[in-house]
């Protein structure tokens, strides 16, 4: 064969494979589902350049579909968010917004879309739970989990794949106007609803946000964002608690961190919290957010260094893995410039690419809007919505059993107070602030009670001024009726809307935690009319009221209710309903009486020498008062009655490595069902360091029918009786234990002992 045959043939047969190199394109590694995550995460990574893997770090904002090639620029970034448009429109965009990844960006690297979903998904027109803390006073984590669920419904037919919640701060600085966002003041229950929150999100493939990391939730002075006190053992003890459960026993895929400081140290920009402890200690293996604003924060607030640049480059080298504000906006200059090491840039974008593979983003990143109509704000989500709100009612006084009210008695009802006729949510709620979605208490008692009683309002006062010309109103409209039922409480602010006249919320923090404005002195003028007077307490937190304890014939709390908050209290108040909810937050005397919650050092409350005072008999511990709160966690009332029969051990002796089961039989000696919730607590009688007076170790809540005796089961693993001794070491000292049954922590009917034994 001749050069030129053989030079023919070769240019032939490479033709031939070249036509077959067209018909079939090559599919990258990256897009193989075949492969490991692992594999498919190397393979990309070696294909992005540098301002590619930037961008991988950062949010971007969405905003309509017609805007989203403006926006995006033909490039993908790492997460985005929406904030003002309905769920319909919000789908739509989302479901655009994830074909252009895919197929207008140069790898098709698809976005996180991320949501507030505390109180159910913010976007317009999904279904308004109940707030964190009324969450947290339902002591029900399969009820919460329920919630998370049927929100995980809404937020996967809009294509949402990321919540920006649970909060597992705890509520201990009752100024702080965030308390509402919290389950509660115990590290316990904050971690078992946290746990039932994310695993409800979490079955319809949805990662949760974990926040906010670490010790945000007591602030100097209760200012929002102020430094935290505190030193190694607290912070293991405390408020770490709830993220090392969470994260073991969920093992959530991000995590946000906090805008403040522990001991002096900002959190955001420590390697020693953010990689030591978030994933040395506590084993955590997502990708990290920062709080809106944290890591510029480091520069703006807690004046670390003078350069936006080098807080970023502080907060990456920390462990900051996706930056929410402009700090991470030159990291492709400082790479080249040798100012960042490229490594830190590899290492956050392989967490937040394995993430995107994880939640099968590169796989299936839509969401379904035709289905949003029927899936969102369903009859049966607005259904589990008054559930909750059912669940989450406090009754705290009730005297003479004035409720539920007998109806033959009152022909005329006056419904006063700030809070009668406004649907209150919290913060990071979707509503307006004068919205008509949702039920008000003076809507629900209208429907409840139809034409059988005479209905009179007037609110009497605003909440929070100082303004008095609107009580002689609500005074006249109590005169005429035969009894008041006042709603008084708190307003919070709402996301992206007016913060006029807020009184709780993120930034609205109180310096008095007495009702804001005329409240309590509507509540006096009222009480002078003589006509039984029923209190009831809309509000984001704990307020401190004294005389309404001393004077109100009832008094029924419920945390912002959600959207059938109206429709539930109308519900409990005639008896429809058995209230069933517990304090997940202790109610100070006064402002100077907090903190006050349950879980304090034995030193921190008993004094030897001097015993507690009042106004009539000053003495010296308070003079003029108790320390102990109001009323204390775990409290709360029935419209039924329960006996505590029996408490069972199932050992006495144990080690660290056994788990004790408790079973405590309960009784209904009442004349309606009701629901209980046992509590058990622990205290360790002699311990090497302080440890507190009892500590919440297990609960149960369950329904008793009349006349029936239930038998409820605890589980405490021995390991749970560890503390941090003087050499911060984790260890569960030998000696004899407390096991305390109550239905609330100042109400305790079992006390049991149990030995630990040494190995």
């Amino acid at each position: 064969m001749t050069l030129r045959n053989i030079t023919c043939a070769l240019t032939l047969c490479l033709l031939t494979l070249s036509g077959q190199a067209v018909g079939k394109t090559e599919v990258p590694p990256y897009k193989n589902k075949s492969l490991s995550i692992e594999k498919r995460v190397d393979d990309l990574m070696g294909r992005m350049t540098l301002r590619e893997k930037v961008l991988q770090l950062q949010n971007r904002g969405a905003g309509r579909l017609d805007e989203i090639d403006r926006i995006f620029n033909g490039e993908s970034y790492g997460c985005t968010h929406e904030m003002g448009t309905t769920a319909a429109e919000c789908a739509a965009m989302y479901k655009e917004l994830q074909q252009y990844m895919l197929t207008k960006t140069r790898l098709g690297i698809p976005i996180i879309t991320s949501a507030e979903g505390i109180q159910g998904i913010l976007q317009n027109n999904c279904t308004l739970f109940p707030h964190a803390l009324a969450q947290g006073s339902t002591f029900n984590p399969a009820l919460i989990q329920r919630m998370t669920e049927a929100a995980g419904e809404e937020a996967k037919v809009i294509g949402i794949h990321q919540i920006l919640s649970p909060v597992l701060d705890i509520a201990r600085e009752l100024r702080w106007g965030r308390v509402e966002e919290t389950f509660g003041e115990d590290p316990y229950l904050i971690s078992e609803m946290g746990i039932a929150f994310i695993n409800g999100y979490q079955k319809n493939r949805i990662t949760c946000m974990p926040k906010h990391f670490v010790a945000h939730g007591t602030p100097s002075g209760g200012l929002n964002c102020a430094q935290v006190s505190g030193g190694e053992r607290e912070l293991r003890s405390l408020y770490l608690y709830p993220f090392r459960r969470v994260i073991k026993e969920t093992n959530p895929l991000a995590l946000m961190t906090c805008y403040s400081a522990y001991d002096g140290v900002a959190i955001t920009g420590s390697p020693y919290y953010m990689t030591d402890i978030l994933r040395g200690e506590l084993g955590f293996k997502g990708y990290v957010y920062s709080d809106w604003g944290s890591v510029d924060r480091l520069k703006t607030f807690h004046a670390i260094t003078p350069e936006t640049d080098e807080a970023g480059r502080l907060a990456l080298e920390a462990g900051v893995d996706l930056n929410i504000d402009s700090a991470y906006d030159n990291f492709e200059r400082m790479v080249q410039e040798g100012r960042l090491d490229i490594k830190y840039i590899d290492l956050a974008v392989r967490r937040i690419l394995t993430v995107k593979f994880q939640l099968g983003l590169f796989d299936a990143p839509y969401g379904d809007p035709k289905a949003v109509s029927k899936v969102v704000r369903s009859a049966e989500k607005v259904a589990l919505a008054k559930e909750i709100a059912d669940e989450s009612a406090i009754l705290l006084e009730n005297k003479n059993q004035i409720l539920p009210l007998d109806l033959a008695k009152y022909k005329s009802i006056a419904v006063v107070g700030p809070n009668s006729n406004q649907t209150i949510y919290g913060d990071y709620a979707w509503t307006t602030r004068d919205t008509k979605e949702g039920v008000t208490l003076l809507q629900g008692l209208k429907e409840v009670l139809g034409n059988k009683v005479t209905v009179r309002h007037a609110e009497g006062c605003d909440w929070w001024s100082s303004k008095k010309d609107k009580i002689a109103e609500a005074v006249e409209a109590v005169r005429g009726s035969d009894l008041a039922i006042v709603a008084v409480g708190t307003r919070s602010t709402y996301l992206g809307r007016s913060p006029k006249y807020s009184t709780t919320g993120e930034g609205f923090d109180l310096s008095s935690l007495e009702l804001p404005g005329v409240q309590e002195e509507l509540l006096q003028e009222i009480k002078k009319t003589g006509k039984p007077m029923v209190v009831v307490l809309i509000a984001g937190k704990p307020l401190a009221m004294p005389w309404v304890k001393e004077n109100a014939d009832a008094l029924l709390v419920q945390w912002y209710g959600g959207e059938q908050q109206g429709r539930s209290l109308a519900d409990i108040l005639v008896g429809k309903v058995n209230p069933s909810g517990r304090l997940n937050v202790s109610f100070p005397r006064s402002t100077g009486n907090t903190p006050c919650f349950y879980n304090h050092f034995i030193t921190d409350r008993n004094e030897p020498f001097d015993q507690p005072g009042s106004p009539e008999e000053p003495k010296g511990h308070y003079i003029f008062d108790a320390p102990d709160p109001l009323w204390s966690f775990g409290s709360g009332q029935s419209y039924t009655t329960f006996e505590y029969v029996d408490c069972a051990l199932s050992d006495s002796v144990l080690t660290d490595k056994d788990q004790l089961t408790v079973t405590v039989k309960v009784k209904n000696t009442g004349k309606m069902d009701g629901k209980e919730v046992v509590q058990l607590y622990v205290r360790d009688r002699f311990s090497s360091v302080a440890t507190p007076i009892r500590q919440l170790k297990a609960f149960r809540k369950d329904l008793i029918k009349t006349g029936a005796t239930n038998t409820f089961t605890l589980k405490l693993p021995i390991s749970e009786l560890a503390l941090w001794n003087a050499r911060m070491q984790e260890v569960v000292e030998p000696g004899e234990f407390e096991i305390q049954i109550g239905s609330a922590a100042d109400n305790i009917h079992f006390t049991k002992v149990i030995t630990v034994k040494g190995k």
